[in-house]
C-alpha cells in the first residue's frame, strides 16, 4: 500500500525516479517510490561478466553543464569522476576499412568540412558540397524540424550519411532524420547566432569545456544507484519493489511518473547489448582507439557499434588485468549472438579473435523508449521519455522538475 499522507508518490524506480526522489525527501518532503521490477536504475545498471562489476547499460554521461558530475560530488563520488583514454573512436563506414572519426566535430557534424579527416570519409566532393553551408543562406534551413533535414540542406547527403548518421545511431539509435532538432542541446540558437551549421558547431565546441566530452565513474557509472539508494534509505523514503501500476487513480500526494509504460503503451527501439571479456595481447595497442561506430547498412558486420572498454576507462584497464572488454550493440539480434558478436570484434578491431580467447559472454536487452508529450492536466512526467536521452539530460529535467515541484 501506498503511504497514507505522503506528499509525492513517484512511479518508477529508475534514474529519473530516483534522482526525483532524492531532490524531494532531502527538502523534507515525505516520498513513497513504486518501482514494478525487483530492482531499481533502470537502464543504470551492473552485471558480472568474467569476474568483473561492468556497467550493463549507460557507461559514461555527457560532461555538458556538468550535471551528473555535481550530483556524484553530492553522493560522495566527486574524486571517482574520470574522463575515458584520449584515443579516439573510429567509424567503420558502408564500405572499406574503418578510419578514425573526425575530431572536431559535433554529432559528426563537421567544424571544418575540408579537413582531411573528413575528407578520408566522405569523398572531396562530399566535402566541397559540405563547404557551401558557408554561403548558404541561413534562413533557408531555420524552419528545419530535424536534424537530418538542417545537415542534409546545409551540407549534402554525404556528410548525413556516411558521418552523421553513424554517430547519431550510435548515440541516439534513431537516423537524424527522426531526430528532433531541438533534442540537441545549443544547436538551433548556435545555428541562428553563427549562421552557418560549421560556424555553430565550432562555437559550440569552443563554449564546450576542454577535454572529452563524456565522463564515467571509476567503478562502472552503476555506483550512482547504489548511492542514491543509500541516500533515500537516510530521508526515510518508502521504497516498494515489485508494485507494478496501472492505474494512477488512488495514489497519494502529488504523483510523478517516472515510468514510460504508464501514461501510454511502451514503444521505442529494441537494443541488444553482447559484452565480451577476451584475451587477446593485439588488442593491448587499441588498434581502434576506444571504439568504433559503424554506418548503417555497412556490409561487414552486424552491429552497429563497438566500444573497447578497457581501451576507453584506465581504471578498467588495471582491473581487467590484462584482459580486455568489449561491448557490441545490435538494433536486431542475430542467432548465435556470442558467435556474431566475436566475429564483428574481430572484424571491426581487425585481429584475430579465435574462440578460445573468449573468456566469458553476456548478453542485456533494453528498450529505448520513444519521446512522449505528456497531456496537458496530466501528471508530472520525468524520464528519458521528455528529457531526453542520455543520463545528463535525464538527471538535468529531474533535477528542474523537482524544483519547480518545491516551489509550488
Amino acid at each position: 500500500m501506498v503511504s497514507v499522507g505522503t506528499d509525492f508518490t513517484i512511479v518508477g524506480g529508475g534514474i529519473a525516479g530516483l534522482v526525483m526522489a532524492y531532490r524531494l525527501a532531502g527538502a523534507g518532503r515525505s516520498v513513497t517510490l513504486l518501482e514494478a521490477s525487483d530492482r531499481l536504475g533502470g537502464t543504470v545498471a551492473s552485471h558480472r561478466v568474467g569476474g568483473l562489476d561492468l556497467d550493463a547499460g549507460a557507461e559514461s554521461f555527457a560532461r555538458r553543464g556538468g550535471t551528473v558530475a555535481a550530483l556524484a560530488v553530492e553522493l560522495g563520488l566527486g574524486g571517482d569522476v574520470v574522463a575515458p583514454t584520449t584515443g579516439g573512436a573510429w567509424l567503420q563506414p558502408v564500405a572499406g576499412h574503418p578510419v578514425p572519426l573526425p575530431a572536431a566535430g559535433i554529432l559528426g557534424i563537421p567544424g571544418t568540412p575540408l579537413a582531411r579527416d573528413v575528407i578520408a570519409v566522405v569523398g572531396t566532393a562530399g566535402a566541397i558540397r559540405a563547404q557551401l553551408d558557408a554561403v548558404i543562406p541561413s534562413s533557408w534551413a531555420r524552419k528545419s524540424q530535424t536534424l537530418g533535414a538542417l545537415v542534409r540542406r546545409r551540407m549534402g547527403s554525404a556528410v548525413l550519411e556516411r558521418l552523421v548518421a553513424p554517430v547519431v545511431h550510435g548515440v541516439y539509435s534513431v537516423h537524424p532524420d527522426d531526430l528532433a532538432l531541438d533534442r540537441v542541446a545549443g544547436l538551433r540558437p548556435a545555428f541562428a547566432q553563427e549562421g552557418s551549421l560549421s560556424a555553430a558547431v565550432r562555437y559550440l565546441g569552443e563554449a564546450a569545456p576542454s577535454g572529452s566530452a563524456v565522463e564515467g565513474i571509476r567503478g562502472g557509472v552503476h555506483r550512482l544507484v547504489v548511492e542514491l539508494l543509500a541516500e533515500l534509505e537516510r530521508f526515510g523514503v518508502d521504497v516498494q519493489l515489485g508494485r507494478a501500476v496501472t492505474s494512477l487513480e488512488g495514489l497519494d500526494g502529488t504523483v510523478v511518473v517516472a515510468a514510460p509504460g504508464v501514461l501510454a503503451p511502451l514503444g521505442g527501439r529494441r537494443v541488444v547489448l553482447a559484452t565480451l571479456v577476451v584475451e587477446s595481447p593485439a588488442l593491448d595497442a587499441a588498434p581502434r582507439g576506444s571504439g568504433l561506430l559503424v554506418a548503417p547498412g555497412a556490409r561487414a558486420v552486424r552491429a552497429r557499434a563497438l566500444t573497447h572498454s578497457t581501451a576507453k576507462w584506465e581504471w578498467l584497464r588495471e582491473r581487467a588485468a590484462g584482459r580486455h572488454v568489449l561491448r557490441l550493440s545490435y538494433d536486431h539480434e542475430p542467432e548465435r549472438l556470442s558467435e556474431v558478436a566475436r566475429s564483428d570484434a574481430a572484424a571491426l578491431l581487425g585481429v584475430d579473435l579465435p574462440a578460445e580467447s573468449i573468456v566469458d559472454f553476456a548478453r542485456v536487452e533494453w528498450t529505448r523508449p520513444a519521446p512522449l508529450t505528456p497531456p496537458p492536466g496530466g501528471p508530472v512526467v520525468v524520464g528519458e521519455t521528455v528529457g531526453g536521452s542520455g543520463i545528463a539530460g535525464i538527471v538535468a529535467h529531474s533535477n528542474s522538475t523537482a524544483e519547480q515541484l518545491l516551489d509550488r
